[in-house]
């Protein structure tokens, strides 16, 4: 074959360190704005971003000759800057370790934005821990609920797990 054709689909989720509810109605919007850029700036394509103060969800399409690790890294290091740099909260921003990726077939693109673009009403029924797990145990990826989330002093690890 003389060229590569490729489709791929990647719902990506990654959460504030420690969880803390600091990204603000106030200027989510200018911060997806920025991260779009960045995917932009990789020759990459966003099909949805939205989030909670606590976490984030990027709906990426994405080229075979790219790191998908690398892209991520980027866009938290650089939004992360961003934040600070223009000091959009009290100390210092910083993503948690580590996100999730799961693949997303070409026919599920309509239900995952839809899903993504309704963050606030899906969560006044679902906390981020459960929604995860959920995504977790649906995708059938193996975990060890010990190092799910980065717990924090009184947190409570998510149970049933």
């Amino acid at each position: 074959m003389a060229h590569t054709y490729s489709q791929m689909y990647i719902h990506c989720v990654f959460s504030v360190k420690g969880r803390e509810n600091i990204i603000s109605k106030k200027w989510n919007e200018e911060l997806y704005k920025y991260i779009c850029g960045i995917v932009n700036n990789n020759q990459q394509k966003i099909y949805s971003i939205n989030g909670m103060p606590d976490h984030l969800h990027i709906l990426i399409s994405i080229r075979p000759d790219v790191s998908f690790s690398h892209l991520i890294r980027e866009i938290k290091a650089s939004s992360s800057k961003w934040i600070n740099t223009n000091k959009l909260v009290k100390g210092k921003f910083t993503w948690q370790e580590g996100f999730s990726a799961f693949s997303v077939s070409h026919s599920q693109l309509d239900k995952v934005i839809a899903y993504i673009n309704n963050q606030e009403i899906h969560h006044q029924t679902k906390t981020f821990q459960q929604e995860y797990i959920e995504f977790l145990k649906s995708h059938k990826i193996e975990y060890d609920e010990r190092y799910v989330f980065d717990l924090q002093e009184g947190d409570v690890a998510p149970t049933g797990l």
